[in-house]
């Protein structure tokens, strides 16, 4: 699938710059043959326009600038072609061409090896007769020169371009291939991510789902148990159920997240009075697990976030800290202003995460330790949800541990004003 995709994008990446390429050599061949034969077709004209006669003879009008390039041709009424200049020897049957070019028009002709560019003007005085025969009438005027250097100039531009293009397209199908292998890259990273969370969702669920039908057949086995026999199976049904349940509620936290629909309901929040709502609420836990809760909460720390979502993340990070901290352990609460941002900190006396682990704690169903996180009812998509809380409101988290000594999530977020 990949490897179709990426020859894809090198063909489309291959095309779009051979396509800007043929554009950019057009209009700079374009540009060069206007430059070259604007000026070439305004003498042309300057010098058949100013062809006049007088008396049977030619009188330049106004200051006649001398082109030795340029040759004028008279046309006579009854087509014939006379020359007042003296042609070079190797063009001198040039009339033959020069009869093609249509009144008021400007042509190139090719004739005996040369390029001419030539320009028939109508003549438009009253006084039209040339010497050379008094009934001899003269309807047109004929400028000519040889271009054969624009013509060479324009050919070794082309035969450049042509050159160039075959150098080009090979580098531009190089250049389109490793684009589109750079592009393929994050694709293909986050298919591989995509296709890692759908296996490990779907173990995830095949856990509980598995516990709660081995024991409900089991139930079934044995119907003149009482509900008190069987207390331990619908305990475990329970709780497997209990799990599944917080799974999918992750799930679609996540997937809400993914496709950009979670939004989020901002209001000015007052970080401490949260914490402290939290905090209340994992008493208990700390009773039950001979844990010491220590909270230092300033007042007043306002920030701009959803009240909701700032209570999911710091439930997020309290149970993490519950469930890594032995009995007769340690966990610290603190919230506290730093410069413009307000700094909420969980530390725990735990046995720590591995060097080699922290950069991965935030990936989703990543577990340090799998065995120890599932008896603890962890999904494995705690710390993932926790992040993606941190980032939507523009804050950052980090963590610090040590083996053996325990392990601080700080988050950062930008502060407001109360």
């Amino acid at each position: 699938m990949f490897l179709t995709t990426r020859r894809r994008l090198t063909a489309l990446n291959s095309l779009v710059f051979l396509l800007i390429f043929i554009i950019f050599t057009s209009t700079l061949y374009s540009y060069l043959h206007f430059r070259l034969f604007s000026q070439i077709d305004s003498v042309l004209i300057s010098q058949a326009s100013s062809v006049r006669l007088v008396h049977g003879h030619i009188v330049p009008l106004g200051r006649h600038q001398f082109n030795p390039r340029v040759f004028i041709l008279l046309q006579g009424s009854d087509g014939r072609m006379v020359s007042p200049d003296r042609f070079p020897a190797e063009i001198a049957n040039v009339e033959e061409i020069a009869a093609t070019v249509s009144a008021g028009s400007i042509e190139s002709r090719e004739y005996e090896g040369h390029v001419f560019r030539i320009a028939n003007v109508p003549y438009r005085y009253s006084d039209n007769k040339y010497n050379v025969d008094s009934t001899w009438v003269v309807t047109g005027v004929f400028a000519v020169s040889v271009v054969d250097p624009e013509v060479e100039i324009l050919q070794s531009f082309l035969v450049m371009i042509l050159s160039g293009g075959l150098v080009s397209t090979l580098a531009i199908l190089i250049a389109g291939y490793l684009l589109a292998k750079k592009a393929m890259i994050p694709i293909q990273a986050a298919w591989e991510r995509q296709q890692q969370f759908v296996s490990d969702a779907s173990h995830e669920l095949r856990s509980p789902i598995t516990g709660i039908y081995s024991n409900a057949e089991l139930l079934l086995r044995h119907p003149e148990r009482s509900i008190g026999e069987e207390r331990q199976r619908l305990t475990t049904i329970l709780q497997e159920s209990t799990r599944m349940t917080n799974l999918i509620s992750s799930l679609l936290t996540l997937a809400r997240a993914d496709a950009n629909k979670a939004e989020l309901h901002l209001s000015l929040v007052d970080i401490s009075k949260v914490a402290e709502a939290v905090v209340s609420s994992f008493r208990p836990r700390e009773e039950l697990q001979e844990i010491c809760l220590a909270v230092n909460l300033e007042p007043e720390l306002y920030v701009m976030a959803d009240k909701d979502r700032i209570h999911q993340l710091m439930v997020i990070l309290l149970d993490n800290a519950f469930s890594f901290t032995p009995t007769q352990g340690e966990i610290q609460v603190r919230c506290y202003r730093a410069d413009r941002h307000i700094l909420l900190r969980v530390a725990d006396t735990g046995p720590g995460i591995l060097p080699q682990h922290i950069p991965r704690i935030f990936d989703r169903f990543f577990r340090g330790d799998k065995s120890r996180s599932r008896k603890n009812g962890g999904t494995g998509l705690g710390l993932a949800i926790a992040k993606w809380i941190v980032e939507k409101h523009k804050g950052k988290i980090a963590v610090e541990s040590e083996m053996g000594q325990g392990t601080i999530f700080t988050v950062y977020l930008p502060g407001e004003k109360g």
